[in-house]
């Protein structure tokens, strides 16, 4: 019978001392980026990442399509900045566990120059991170918190990584609706818009709030697996955002909307309603 586990799975299950990064890892605890792996066909992930992604399967089976029709998103809009924005620097917030397709793969594959920070606060994105970019000089990954901007723009890596005089781009794909209304997700949102030079980009992409019936009950299911209870807000909510930037067409839309290609998934699939995502550049 083949052992559901993944490696990490494993080898923390064999009691043996696991890394200096991994030590604190809650085994127990629902983790956003595990689940977000398992969606996307990931292995590092738990028991209880794989039992919150059934429950919402249950009630969206096509929750693993607006996780992959995400990355499509991020991938696409990568590719604008780097290929037609000429966009050099690159902070992933939020940036979870390396997938196909990572953002410094996409940037780097047009401009080898390209330069990418990512940060998460996850113990096990850290210390996959630090091991795919062991021998990196342009691309590397800090421990810092969406909730404070300051922590992330202020760490000496990201000084030294990211020139803040020259227009870069910032990445929230898929963590702003993990933030509860009293954590004031738009105030984070201006705190990085404030921190933009002329040029620069802002990308967001969340779960919404359509009014039916399925994303509600998605909703309560993100919410009961501890991931936040407001993970599904409406457009009108999530188009402030952007305040004060000029959105880049098509604006803010579907995932599978925002200049599709040839691999986003089950295209026509109404689903993708329940995620959306959009790209602005301040002047």
């Amino acid at each position: 019978m083949t052992d559901p586990r993944g490696p990490l799975e494993r080898l923390l299950d064999t009691g043996q001392e696991p890394p200096p990064e991994l030590v604190d890892v809650n085994t127990e605890e629902v983790s956003i980026a595990r689940v977000y792996d398992y969606c996307l066909g990931g292995k590092d992930n738990f028991a209880v990442d794989r039992a919150a992604c059934a429950a919402m399967m249950e009630v969206v089976p096509e929750t693993p399509l607006l996780a992959q029709a995400n990355r499509c998103f991020l991938r696409q809009a990568v590719t604008y900045l780097v290929a037609e924005a000429g966009i050099r620097q690159i902070v992933d917030i939020g940036s979870g566990l390396p997938t196909a397709g990572n953002v410094h793969e996409v940037a780097q594959e047009i401009a080898p120059e390209t330069r990418v920070l990512y940060v998460d606060n996850d113990p096990i994105v850290l210390a996959h991170g630090r091991a795919l970019l062991a021998n990196e000089t342009t691309t590397t990954v800090i421990n810092a918190d969406l909730r404070h901007p300051d922590m992330i723009f202020e760490h000496p890596e990201a000084e030294r990584l990211i020139d803040a005089t020259e227009p870069f781009a910032v990445l929230l794909g898929g963590i702003l609706m993990h933030l509860e209304d009293e954590e004031d997700p738009e105030g984070v949102a201006a705190s990085i818009r404030d921190r933009l030079p002329s040029g620069g980009y802002l990308l967001v992409s969340n779960t919404c709030d359509t009014g039916e019936a399925r994303a509600q009950e998605l909703g309560r299911v993100f919410a009961e697996s501890g991931m936040g209870t407001r993970c599904f807000r409406t457009w009108d909510e999530q188009i402030r955002y952007f305040d004060g930037l000029e959105l880049i067409e098509p604006g803010l839309v579907p995932n599978n909307r925002w200049r599709p290609g040839d691999d986003v998934p089950d295209p026509q699939n109404p689903a993708h309603a329940m995620h959306i995502g959009g790209l602005a550049r301040k002047a």
